[in-house]
Parts: C-alpha cells; sequence; structure tokens
C-alpha cells in the first residue's frame, strides 16, 4: 500500500503523501481496524485518485482541444479576410511559425493577426463606403442610374480600384455636365438681361435647384435639366427674334414719321438708342434691357401719337389739295369727282383703309389731269365765256330797248347809250360764234374721243 503512494514525480508529493497514508495507517490501528478493512479502504483510496487523474486528464484534453478550435478558428478568420481584402496567403507563413510553440503560444501569436486583419478590413469598409456616399450624391444630380452594391465578400485593392475608377468617370461627367449648365445658364443670363427678363424665375422654372449661390451647389444637372435649358434658350431666342423684328418695324416707322413730321431733336432724344438697331443684325444687340417690351410698348405708342398728328395734318394738307383741284375745275368749267369729297377722305383716312400719302397722289393725279384737260379746253372755254358774255349783253340789251326812258337826259345816259351801241354790235357776232364753238366742240370730241362737258353738262346741248 505504501507504494501506492508514489504515482508522482516529485518528491515533495511522494513525500507527502506516503507521510499521510502513514499517519492514516497508524490512526486506523489505534481505531482497531483489520488489516483487510485498512486493504479495502487503501484501495477505495486508490480508485478515488485514478478518478481524479481521469477527470483532470479529461479536463486538460477538454483545454487542448478548445485551444485547437480557437486556432483552427483564428486561422479560418484569417483566411476569410485575407480572401476578402484579396491579400497574399499567409497560411504556409502560420504554420512555419507554429514548430515548437505550445498551443497557447501559437494562439497567442495568430490573434494579431486576425486583429490586424480585421482593423485592414474596417478602413477598407469605410474606404468601400465614402466612394459610394460619393458616387451616391453624383448620381443623383446627374441623373444616373446607380449600380454600385458594397459587398463585404470582396474588399480588394482590385475592387476598390474598379469602384474609384468608376467614381471618377462620374466626376468626369459631373464636370462636363456643369461646364455645359454654366454655358447655359450664361446664355440665358444673357437673354433675360437683353429682354429684361426675370432670370431668377426663369431659372427656377427650369429646375429649382439651379437657383443657388452657386451652380457647384447644384442639386440636379440631368439630362431632363439640360434639355430644359436648351428650350428655355431656344424659347428665349424665338422671343428676341420676335421683338427684334417687332421694335424693326415700329422704329423704321418711327424714323419714317421723325423725317415726314420733321420731328425736333429733343423729341427725338429719348428714343436714340435704339437707331443703332436699325442697322444691326439680331446677334449683335446685347445691350441690357434693349428688347425689353417697355422699350417696344414706347416707341409703339410714339409711332401711334405721331400715326394721329400725321393723319390731321394730312386730313389738312389732303383738304388743301382739294381746294386746289375744285378750284382748277371751277375756272375750267371741269365736273369734280364728288367720290373725293371731304367728309369722304376723311373717314378714308381715320378708317387706315386708304393711305393718305395715296389720297394725296391720286389728288396730284387728278390735278394734273386737270391742268392737261384745262389747257386742251382753254381756248374753247375762252369761246364759250364770250359767247355768255354776249348772251348777257343781249338780254341787257333786250332789257334797254324796252326801257321808254332810257333817252332820258338822267344820270349815265349816256354811258349806257354807248353800251347799247357795243352790244348790237357784239350780239350780231353771235351766230358766228355759235357755229365757230360748235366747230371748235366737234373737232375737239373727235381728237379726245369724248364729249366737252361745261359744269358737267354736253356744250353741244346749250349751244
Amino acid at each position: 500500500m505504501l507504494a501506492f503512494g508514489r504515482p508522482s514525480s516529485s518528491d515533495f508529493t511522494s513525500n507527502s503523501c506516503i507521510s499521510l497514508l502513514r499517519e492514516l495507517e497508524q490512526i486506523w490501528t489505534e481505531i482497531g481496524e483489520t488489516e483487510a478493512d485498512k486493504d479495502r479502504m487503501f484501495s477505495e483510496i486508490e480508485r478515488e485518485c485514478l478518478e481524479i487523474y481521469r477527470r483532470k486528464i479529461d479536463e486538460a484534453a477538454n483545454v487542448k482541444a478548445c485551444l485547437h478550435q480557437s486556432i483552427a478558428t483564428k486561422e479560418a478568420e484569417i483566411a476569410m479576410l485575407m480572401a476578402v481584402l484579396g491579400e497574399v496567403n499567409i497560411n504556409s507563413l502560420i504554420e512555419s511559425d507554429k514548430k515548437g510553440k505550445s498551443l497557447k503560444e501559437q494562439l497567442a501569436s495568430v490573434t494579431p493577426i486576425v486583429e490586424d486583419f480585421k482593423l485592414k478590413k474596417d478602413e477598407r469598409m469605410k474606404q468601400f463606403a465614402d466612394i459610394k456616399s460619393q458616387i451616391e450624391k453624383i448620381t443623383d444630380i446627374v441623373g444616373a442610374v446607380n449600380s454600385l452594391t458594397l459587398e463585404e465578400k470582396d474588399l480588394s485593392h482590385r475592387k476598390l480600384s474598379e469602384h474609384h475608377s468608376n467614381l471618377q468617370a462620374l466626376q468626369k461627367e459631373k464636370s462636363v455636365r456643369l461646364k455645359k449648365v454654366l454655358e447655359f445658364v450664361d446664355e440665358l443670363h444673357s437673354l433675360c438681361n437683353i429682354l429684361d427678363l426675370d432670370f431668377c424665375k426663369t431659372l427656377s422654372d427650369v429646375h429649382p435647384s439651379l437657383q443657388g449661390t452657386s451652380l457647384d451647389q447644384a442639386t440636379n444637372i440631368c439630362d431632363a435639366t439640360l434639355e430644359g435649358l436648351d428650350q428655355a434658350i431656344l424659347k428665349l431666342k424665338t422671343e428676341r427674334t420676335f421683338r427684334f423684328q417687332k421694335l424693326k418695324h415700329v422704329a423704321g416707322s418711327l424714323f419714317d414719321l421723325w423725317n415726314l413730321m420733321d420731328v425736333a431733336n429733343e423729341d427725338k432724344a429719348k428714343f436714340l438708342m435704339i437707331t443703332s438697331i436699325l442697322g444691326s443684325l439680331e446677334s449683335a444687340v446685347v445691350e441690357p434691357g434693349s428688347l425689353s417690351m417697355e422699350i417696344i410698348e414706347q416707341v409703339s405708342a410714339e409711332v401711334e401719337k405721331l400715326s394721329k398728328l400725321k393723319a390731321n395734318r394730312m386730313k389738312e394738307l389732303v383738304m388743301k389739295k382739294r381746294l386746289e383741284l375744285e378750284d382748277i375745275c371751277y375756272r375750267t368749267h371741269i365736273q369734280l369727282d364728288l367720290s373725293m369729297a371731304d367728309d369722304k377722305t376723311n373717314a378714308l383716312i381715320d378708317s387706315g383703309v386708304v393711305d393718305p400719302c395715296e389720297l394725296l397722289a391720286n389728288i396730284d393725279i387728278q390735278m394734273n389731269k386737270a391742268k392737261d384737260e384745262a389747257w386742251s379746253r382753254k381756248e374753247i372755254i375762252d369761246k364759250i365765256d364770250h359767247w355768255l358774255a354776249a348772251c348777257d349783253e343781249e338780254n341787257w340789251l333786250e332789257d334797254y330797248t324796252q326801257d321808254e326812258n332810257r333817252y332820258s337826259a338822267g344820270r349815265g345816259a349816256h354811258i349806257n347809250l354807248k353800251r347799247a351801241e357795243r352790244a348790237r354790235i357784239l350780239v350780231n357776232k353771235i351766230p358766228g360764234m355759235v357755229d365757230n364753238l360748235i366747230s371748235k366742240t366737234l373737232a375737239w370730241e373727235e381728237e379726245k374721243k369724248n364729249l366737252f362737258l361745261y359744269d358737267g353738262v354736253s356744250s353741244l346741248e346749250f349751244l
């Protein structure tokens, strides 16, 4: 039994066990235990000791297995992290480093490696997240489709470079679009200045994000925004062309009225700014507000005012010409065209149906025609006047011969007597005058292929 107390390799442990066994045996002897009982109890002690050893061995084996599992887990985690990060496999280095080391030493050596790779993964994730965030912002601005997905299974440098290339491509596209937007906005601003339109409202109508302090902060430069800017510019160019043509037209009318009405220079001064427009191309008109509706309305109002003044003056001029024509017709006994009466010509001028200049030209034509006709009729008209004068003298002579007191010694009797003598001579010439007039009239009518009218009546009828 004493040999049982020496299972340990330690002298201290053996001596302790032997001493305790001896002390226990001494106590049993003093108690009076038999040798058989002693042997039985020593066997029980031996069995209990073996059970304790087995339990400790099992516990140690479990710890060893756990250490092996932890090491394997760490190594698997290292392999997984290396695969995710695209790192060079270092398992061979780890295996060589394990030689000659205990399990705890092996676990202690791989744990920092795992932590290091975890830190690398976290840093790589931050890099991917930063690129993803930038790409999402740019795709929202340019209206592109974001196909980037952040996968933790592939955080390699290759994948990071690929995403970085995508980011650079989007940044380049954003830069190109911003440049184009700035060009559009500059052109839009110039057109709004020329047309005197609200630039901010025009820009906001295309997209509210464009109305910011800086276009670099614009939240939308997608295709729709670019198309909207292009359409807005096209619309304003069309409006510019319309206003340019309209202003050119009314300005031309204004200058014509100035020349016609002999307008004073001080009245022209406020409109001199538009004089350069008449001789300019549309693209050369760049002064702010030069094609504003206010200017066009001002010029149009001035044209309307001068047109009314012109109409009044033209009425006066037409009336003056009409009186001249009437005088010519009256003196030459030509019947006047009643369609050109004053009330009718005024109505035509007021209605705008007929240009006053056309009326004047028509009257001038009639005046020239009347003058030409008066020249061709002069001889006959003079002879008719002489004949009418002779007829008047004949009537006077008839009345005179019937006056019983014609020979009285009254005042003027001798004058009437002389007149009567002249009247008798003239009356005797009347038949010859009539024959001569008829002959001249027939010749005139044959030549002109027209009737010779005297105050609208054929002269042959009353001759």
